[in-house]
């Protein structure tokens, strides 16, 4: 199996767009894409998979998933949004990210938002994530290793397989019990709302 510290570096845990990395001036989408492509490149399966496109800009764009832009430039708080979306959507739909980023859209239009704070609140939290998976993914390679090892007299080969597949479906698993609990943090979220309206 890979070594932990090679998988490890792989992953891009400290792919970020800092709120010093986002300029103060506003950016044409080009731009928008360009500083995503640079940020969040270790992130990537591959060299062919894109960050962020045109497309995806103008879909959350048509979704409103962010507050209009002016004059074909993005500000900063569009940014940071494009940012967190880029975060959220590879756990949630669509539908639930506009549905949680709604009433902070609403609150950044009235300029009632603090959000450069909660985006390095955010950052924060992503920082100690990261460090909390470092300790939890070397964790779960042992175990597999160990299950593996466990599943009897076998070739090298057969015993570096399990290994593999019970960390990815390990890991698949852990992955799917967080989505499911962020899934219901967003049911409560509509319920209160609800509630509230």
């Amino acid at each position: 199996m890979k070594k932990s510290e090679e998988l490890i570096k792989q992953l891009g845990l400290e792919d970020k767009i800092t709120l010093e990395d986002i300029p103060e001036i506003d950016l044409y989408m080009d731009q928008v894409i360009q500083l995503f492509e640079s940020k969040f490149k270790m992130s990537k399966r591959n060299e062919d998979e894109k960050v962020l496109t045109k497309t995806m800009i103008n879909n959350y764009a048509k979704g409103k998933l962010f507050f209009p832009i002016k004059n074909k430039k993005y500000s900063k708080r569009h940014l940071i949004l494009i940012s967190l979306i880029y975060q959220l959507k590879g756990t949630l739909s669509i539908s639930d990210i506009k549905t949680i980023l709604e009433p902070m859209n609403q609150k950044i239009e009235k300029e009632e938002l603090p959000l450069n704070d909660l985006y390095a609140s955010f950052l924060h939290l992503t920082e100690e994530n990261s460090q909390k998976f470092k300790e939890d993914i070397l964790e779960n390679i042992s175990d597999a290793s160990k299950e593996g090892l466990q599943l009897g007299d076998r070739e090298e080969a057969d015993v570096e397989y399990f290994e593999k597949f019970l960390l990815i479906a390990s890991l698949s698993h852990m992955s799917q019990l967080y989505k499911r609990a962020a899934e219901h943090l967003v049911d409560d979220f509509v319920a209160d709302s609800k509630k509230k309206s």
